[in-house]
């Protein structure tokens, strides 16, 4: 049985060092959320990725999330792919140590369920 992992969002994961890169849907998608042109989205909340090849969420000088407020997300309603689909579409070794998601046993019908209604996608 799947094991998937129920997000209490504690936001340790809005805290961690990385980039969470930005396809051009979801600048679109939080340009309009904050009600900026994109442009002017890019300037305000984004930077180049380190592999100089597309767009990711600045970080606050603390290393958090740019959109983190307190323990919240600002745009949660549209935060992007790869905040949703973290952890259980992607994580890495030792997250579970920051990490306070609470893992499930699950049939593959309720995972595939859970995943789509979590992710925006199907799997």
């Amino acid at each position: 049985m799947p094991v998937f992992l129920e997000c209490q969002r504690c936001t340790a994961c809005c805290r961690w060092p990385g980039q969470v890169c930005l396809a051009e849907a979801e600048i679109t998608r939080l340009a309009a959320f904050k009600n900026l042109t994109e442009v002017a989205f890019i300037h305000e909340f984004t930077r180049l990725t380190q592999d100089r090849r597309g767009l990711a969420l600045m970080d606050k000088p603390n290393g958090e999330c740019i959109f983190l407020e307190g323990e919240n997300c600002a745009v949660q309603p549209v935060k992007p792919q790869q905040c949703r689909d973290f952890p259980n579409l992607w994580n890495f070794p030792g997250s579970e140590k920051f990490c306070h998601a609470i893992p499930r046993l699950v049939s593959d019908a309720e995972y595939k369920l859970r995943i789509a209604h979590v992710t925006g996608r199907a799997r």
